[in-house]
């Protein structure tokens, strides 16, 4: 291979870090300044007995029952696996774009979906250990309005690994993969609209703000999180390991899981309880997704300027 070849093989990898960096740094970022709207999300989607309010209500309840600081609880797990899942997801998806695109060709949303979907299941599958953790460590402490919700004790990120090894089994660090797998579309419709609005806001050459950058990833972000939403719920109750469903092991089990999770759920509160606390989790997930698309695009047009690289929005 001549020197040429070598270099560029090794740009493409470097250019490829870069976006996976970007993609994590971004995240952590706009999901800290977001934090506590996530955790009314959980709370709603968890705690079947806590009232449905408006999101700026709940968070003051919380903070009157809890003191101010049970908002940013369990802020670090989170942060942690959330930099691991998006440098995953952001390498994945932009080594597969450099394969299955190149440089020269332009991406269709057809791609972008399929890209999507398979740097979502890479996501999910070595990933997914760290969310059941960090689920069980944000809800750590929290007062619940369901009396058949049990208060856990870890010390930390690695004692609850350790307890839950220990006394659950290795298969509890999955839980929740079956309905993870099947949210792999949420993420993947993020960035097929995402992509498909970039492409087009920028024709002719045209340089995109960062304004249009946050209404595009917004937009995109709100449409997936609304379609896939129920799941979320399911996935949520599965991670923090405390539902009553009587399913045996396996894609099996896991699929009466899910269809049992979802059946009480209507059961007990109607179709409408299939979507409590999505209020606070569209006012989370939107604004986090399209701040972190800005941060992104920002980080990573600076270092390939830093880099001389002239990198434009061609995708």
């Amino acid at each position: 291979m001549s020197d040429n070849g070598a270099s560029a093989i090794n740009l493409l990898s470097y250019e490829t870090l870069v976006h996976a960096v970007a993609g994590a740094v971004g995240s952590m970022t706009a999901m800290s300044v977001f934090f506590p709207l996530d955790t009314a999300r959980i709370r709603l989607q968890v705690d079947e007995n806590r009232k449905s309010k408006s999101t700026a209500i709940l968070l003051a309840e919380i903070a009157k029952e809890e003191g101010l600081l049970s908002l940013y609880r369990g802020w670090f797990p989170v942060i942690s696996s959330l930099c691991c899942s998006n440098f995953v997801y952001f390498y994945t998806f932009n080594t597969l774009k450099k394969v299955m695109v190149g440089n020269q060709g332009r991406s269709r949303p057809g791609k972008d979906l399929l890209m999507g979907f398979i740097s979502g299941a890479v996501n999910v599958l070595l990933t997914t250990p760290m969310w059941v953790v960090n689920t069980r460590l944000k809800l750590q402490g929290a007062k619940f309005r369901n009396e058949d919700l049990q208060q856990t004790h870890y010390r930390g990120i690695f004692d609850a690994f350790s307890q839950i090894i220990a006394s659950e089994g290795v298969g509890t660090l999955w839980n929740g993969t079956l309905p993870s797998l099947v949210l792999v579309f949420n993420p993947a419709v993020v960035f097929m609209f995402y992509e498909a609005m970039k492409r087009r806001a920028g024709r002719g050459g045209r340089k995109i703000t960062s304004a249009e950058i946050f209404l595009i990833g917004a937009v995109a972000k709100a449409i997936a999180t609304t379609a896939t939403y129920p799941l979320q719920t399911v996935q949520a109750i599965l991670r923090f390991g405390q539902h009553k469903a009587e399913g045996k092991g396996g894609l099996l089990g896991s699929l009466r899981n899910i269809v049992y999770l979802l059946m009480d759920r209507i059961k007990r509160h109607g179709v409408l309880g299939l979507y409590k606390g999505l209020e606070a989790k569209l006012l989370q997930t939107v604004l986090t997704a399209a701040l972190m698309f800005v941060v992104y695009e920002k980080i990573t047009a600076a270092t390939f300027k830093v880099m001389g690289i002239n990198k434009k929005l061609k995708h």
